[in-house]
């Protein structure tokens, strides 16, 4: 009886705490495009005005971010201002859940069709592979190791704590100029 109560409970919060962190994710990869010359080297062979899109479906919670040129993200929000070159779909907020709590790699949502892609394939692994630096720098490397496909052997720890340091400030900043404009 209370596991039928509680069910809805932590559906909800499920739902809020993958909503949280597409914001931190997003605003991170505009960070990380700010601050970092590997991802942006990346990010540079994507067209001016690539927007990317992950979400949840039908109607979940999303990030939209956009190739501004030069190797530079935007976030945008959850809402696109237009159709969206790249977008990766999970197909369940517990999908979703997994990968964002990083309990599951993406690698392996894909390989278990716990998720869509629509869009350029190339462009998917470019972005892919720009998550999983992000991730790498952000996480404890204990958790990064579960959370990307292969954990970069050459990582040193000052080189991970700088770049995770202003990865943060970038979001912070993000986040309170986002809540200074509301």
């Amino acid at each position: 009886m209370i596991a039928k109560r509680l069910k809805p409970v932590a559906l909800q919060a499920r739902r809020l705490y993958v909503e949280l962190m597409f914001q931190v994710m997003g605003r991170a990869l505009q960070g990380i495009s700010e601050v970092d010359k590997t991802a942006q080297n990346e990010a540079r062979e994507l067209p001016d005005g690539f927007l990317f899109e992950m979400m949840v479906r039908p109607n979940g919670p999303g990030l939209i971010v956009e190739h501004t040129g030069s190797g530079h993200f935007r976030y945008l929000g959850s809402e696109a201002p237009r159709p969206v070159d790249l977008s990766i779909q999970f197909k369940h907020i517990a999908h979703a859940y997994l990968v964002v709590s990083f309990q599951e790699k993406t690698s392996v949502a894909f390989a278990y069709d716990r998720m869509l892609v629509d869009g350029d394939i190339s462009y998917a692994i470019r972005m892919t592979r720009i998550l999983n630096r992000l991730e790498t720098f952000i996480l404890p490397k204990l958790v990064a190791e579960r959370a990307v496909k292969e954990y970069p052997s050459n990582l040193k720890l000052p080189e991970k704590v700088l770049s995770a340091a202003r990865i943060y400030l970038k979001v912070a900043t993000h986040f309170f100029d986002t809540a200074r404009a509301s």
